[in-house]
């Protein structure tokens, strides 16, 4: 994570990367369909748990997609 003048600066790639390997599991799976447009509720899941302390894009990945699942689920 980057640090500048006591604010916290959001480390792009690794939730870009994480919003990368979740959506593309995800997209294979058939629970997002298969279009270039970004979930916004997927990248929120990442954004949050990255906010929350979690930096390492694979747990990241795996965590989000745990959550879009339940939440899909919890959704029917």
């Amino acid at each position: 994570m980057l640090v500048e003048r006591g604010l916290r600066v959001m480390n792009v790639e690794a939730v870009g990367d994480a919003y990368a390997i979740a959506s593309n599991y995800l997209r294979k799976s058939g629970a997002i369909s298969d279009t270039f447009a970004t979930n916004d509720q997927l990248l929120e899941i990442i954004v949050q748990m990255f906010h929350n302390g979690e930096y390492n894009r694979l747990r990241l990945a795996n965590k989000a997609i745990s959550k879009f699942e339940a939440a899909q689920a919890g959704q029917q």
